[in-house]
């Protein structure tokens, strides 16, 4: 019998459906594995099958899962991982077959997000999203929520205690999504409170680099794994960009193919920042042989997220490491206003920040104003509004050089009519 400290000796399978090709569905059973590896599976083999659509009992056919039963008896497999989702049926009627545990996809990044999460935010996200998953498979299958959810997990429920089980699971879904509602109403207000400064945030495809650029422009000290999804949290940190200029920039959650949808339900209020930023800096690992691809995985998350008319700004990374190096000037061509950089390496950072400097510069004014004396003080009226650069004053003036954010024009043209 294998011990908890042995890693489970796992077999991943795809499926070539209609419409895909080999080297597709191999890509992403090559994602599955480095996702598997990164919740510390021992991966021993993969299985691919070709079907013009999923069975809707075996997923890959009765035929090819008793070919997969005999390898797993011969071999020592603790472990099967779909690279789809599979319904609570499929997943039952396989492990029959198999006799060993069953996983997809889905269930794969919700564990490896819950080994992850470290803030209260992204265990309540996490819970949240296993929970929403988990429900409909509310049978013996309850057992994979065991690291998560107390004891409930610790025993297979009887059929009598079915019911109870789904409303208790109810109840603690109620539950967290009230603690949700409260923490996203505390970062609310926290992000009203820094609403005077440009807000940029780092989105991207898991593993592109983006906490190693936020540690390189801002010291932030985000922990740093060749992992997938090694962060969770969202972190916000100020950048001085020049002495009157500074941001906020925040690295989100990465994204992925296939990103289950209870997950990006559940962390809405982690992806706030991106939502809200006034600039999304994309990220990208250049090196990566099907990078293009993860760029339009991550355009169509922004589209679900109904970020599609967001400003964004195309930073391909990991430059110091690719060996094409004609690939640059054809990513030039296609992108004329992108940036090339390695966050590793500090290369290209200084354009970068120029980029971002001049990017916030847009949002801001630099105006002369005088405010007069004679009819009252006016200088605590414009401190909310405006960063005051130089201060000087006759008899009768205050003179004041400001910058302020073009939304607080009609405010401070307001202040300056009434003390002329």
């Amino acid at each position: 019998m294998r011990t908890d400290k042995q890693p489970e000796r796992c077999v991943l399978v795809g499926v070539i459906q209609r419409g895909q090709s080999r080297w597709e569905v191999e890509d992403h059973l090559s994602e599955l594995a480095a996702l598997a590896r990164t919740s510390g599976a021992d991966i021993i083999d993969t299985f691919i099958q070709e079907r013009p659509s999923p069975d809707p009992a075996y997923f890959i056919g009765k035929g090819k899962i008793e070919e997969i039963a005999e390898y797993v008896s011969f071999n020592d497999i603790d472990l099967l991982i779909f690279d789809d989702e599979l319904s609570p049926a499929q997943v039952r009627n396989i492990e029959n077959l198999t006799g060993i545990k069953v996983i997809d996809r889905t269930a794969l990044i919700l564990d490896i997000f819950a080994l992850h999460a470290r803030t209260n935010m992204a265990k309540v996200q996490v819970e949240l999203a296993q929970l929403n998953y988990y429900l409909p498979r509310l049978t013996r299958q309850w057992q994979h929520l065991s690291r998560q959810v107390g004891g409930i997990g610790t025993k297979g429920p009887g059929e009598t205690q079915l019911e109870t089980d789904r409303r208790l699971v109810r109840q603690r879904i109620s539950h967290l999504k009230e603690k949700l509602e409260k923490i996203a109403h505390q970062n609310e207000v926290q992000r009203q409170q820094r609403q005077e400064l440009f807000r940029a945030a780092l989105i991207g495809y898991t593993n592109a680099g983006k906490s190693t650029l936020m540690n390189a422009l801002t010291n932030a000290r985000v922990l740093i794994e060749d992992q997938l999804f090694a962060t969770l949290d969202t972190t916000v940190r100020r950048l001085a960009l020049n002495p009157t200029t500074t941001i906020l920039l925040s690295d989100t959650v990465g994204f992925i193919r296939k990103l289950p949808h209870h997950l990006v339900a559940s962390f809405q209020t982690t992806l706030a920042e991106a939502i809200e930023a006034d600039l999304l800096i994309h990220v990208v690992d250049v090196t990566h042989p099907h990078f293009e691809a993860q760029v339009k995985t991550v355009n169509q998350i922004l589209d679900e997220l109904h970020l599609n008319e967001k400003k964004r700004l195309l930073v391909f990374n990991k430059v110091d490491r690719l060996k094409n190096h004609h690939l640059i000037d054809q990513l030039r061509l296609l992108h004329p206003e992108a940036l090339f950089i390695s966050a590793a390496r500090h290369i290209g950072l200084q354009h970068l920040r120029n980029r971002l400097l001049n990017l916030a510069e847009e949002r801001y004014e630099i105006e002369q104003i005088r405010l007069n004396y004679q009819r009252g003080a006016a200088e605590h009226l414009i401190y909310p509004l405006a960063k005051i650069l130089e201060k000087s004053s006759d008899e009768q003036y205050l003179y004041l050089t400001i910058k302020y954010d073009k939304a607080n024009k009609s405010k401070i043209n307001q202040i300056t009519a009434k003390y002329r």
